[in-house]
């Protein structure tokens, strides 16, 4: 019960005045909300992402057949959640799967919930970076070193200003509702970059000199083709929660699943596309890891992107610190009444201990990391057991039990087979890269 309750409080937080006790959610409102969930800070990574993998024409080729694992991800999710019944990934998961999966699913989920909020917090500290340079001119008032003279003018002063004042008391709350009416912002400020991103490429084009890529080995070519992926994972999952969104749609039949799923990963792909080839030939080989960075700070155009992208994640960072929550706060309660009865002050203490251990470290983790593609490779590497393994596990499984003619049976569960060996192979390698290019750096 408890379970259902926290799919549909998930549901009306993306979106408003959303009926999952009776009409339910339309097919277009799925899409919808499905569009609010994928675009976000993943888009500010795309550009830096063309470019590490060699191209443009090589990065679509990569996005297009990734497509097919992600549509066919969401796929075999609507299908699994259609014969267990359960409206939440990890009860699809633990049904299919068995306890020991879905223990390591709920542990997967908490841990890419956490690198994501470190994530966010590191796009939120990028642009007040530069939005401190631009009002308070830091690049006038630096030392030697670079660091400015002032120290209310650094960005890790913002970042812990914007943490305590703003996102600590929208994230403290038991029920956080009111954040449904902004969740607008997410899809509004990754449409407008990718509008100002073709714009701008489009007024510098005659003093932009395209640098191409060097031509490198057939092996290191097939690596920097691969960079692309953990980027792709971050910017496209929705996965996580695909199937509190399948069943709250009014028409649960798996066509109209399969259209909604198509359609929604179709428009990002056009968004992504779009911001990650613009962005990539307007600065070629010298882009940054977050777009935005890249362009002057005084550029007005960027500064209203940078802004729209700072509220949405501030807004968004606490939804995604109440689903971790929720599921620290349960594992712990239950283990909890075991021994004692619980009490609503103890529930209400251990709810802020855990608002506050999560915000407090994961900014200090984003105050100290370089830059986001740090971060988003080993997103990226955690996002594969969403999007390729789980789903390939269900399927495997529900083959073993549901009524289908042998030749159906053996085919899905090749196909099942081949999710889980993708995935195994981009968690391992995205990860693998990751961690080396962390020690290497050091």
């Amino acid at each position: 019960m408890r379970k259902n309750e926290l799919a549909r409080d998930s549901i009306s937080l993306l979106v408003p005045d959303v009926d999952t006790d009776g009409s339910g959610l339309s097919s277009f409102g799925a899409v919808c909300i499905m569009l609010k969930t994928t675009l976000g800070a993943g888009l500010l990574n795309f550009p830096w992402a063309f470019n590490k993998a060699g191209g443009v024409y090589t990065s679509i080729a990569v996005e297009m057949v990734s497509l097919i694992f992600l549509i066919s991800g969401l796929v075999m999710l609507g299908y699994a959640s259609s014969i267990t019944k359960e409206s939440t990934y990890q009860g699809v998961v633990k049904k299919l799967c068995g306890p020991s999966i879905g223990r390591l699913c709920e542990i997967c989920y908490i841990v890419n919930i956490f690198i994501i909020s470190v994530a966010f917090l590191q796009v939120v500290e990028d642009q007040a970076g530069k939005l401190c340079d631009y009002f308070y001119m830091n690049e006038a008032m630096t030392d030697g070193n670079g660091t400015p003279k002032h120290w209310y003018t650094d960005h890790k002063f913002a970042l812990f200003v914007i943490c305590a004042v703003i996102i600590l008391p929208l994230s403290v709350p038991k029920e956080i509702t009111f954040q449904k009416y902004t969740s607008l912002l997410g899809t509004l400020a990754a449409t407008y970059l990718a509008v100002a991103v073709i714009i701008k490429y489009y007024l510098k084009k005659d003093e932009i000199i395209f640098r191409e890529v060097p031509q490198t080995s057939r092996i290191s070519s097939w690596a920097s083709m691969f960079s692309v992926v953990p980027t792709i994972c971050f910017g496209f999952q929705c996965h996580e929660a695909s199937v509190a969104i399948y069943t709250s749609m009014k028409n649960k039949k798996l066509s109209n699943w399969i259209l909604v799923s198509v359609l929604s990963m179709f428009f990002c792909l056009l968004i992504y596309s779009l911001t990650g080839a613009y962005g990539y030939l307007t600065f070629g080989a010298d882009v940054a890891a977050d777009i935005l960075m890249s362009y002057p700070r005084n550029d007005v155009v960027i500064i209203i992107g940078r802004l729209l992208f700072g509220i949405s994640i501030i807004t968004i960072y606490p939804i995604m610190l109440l689903l971790g929550r929720s599921v620290l706060n349960e594992v712990w309660l239950t283990y909890k009444r075991k021994y004692a009865v619980i009490s609503e002050w103890y529930e209400t203490f251990v709810r802020i201990t855990l608002t506050v251990s999560w915000i407090l470290v994961t900014m200090l983790i984003a105050m100290f990391v370089p830059d986001i593609s740090e971060v988003i490779s080993l997103v990226g590497g955690i996002s594969a057991f969403f999007i390729y393994i789980f789903p390939g596990l269900c399927l495997v499984c529900a083959m073993q039990t549901e009524p289908v003619s042998p030749k159906i049976r053996n085919c899905w569960i090749v196909w099942g087979s081949i999710s889980i060996i993708c995935g195994a192979f981009i968690f391992g390698q995205s990860t693998t890269i990751a961690v080396m290019e962390l020690f290497l750096r050091k």
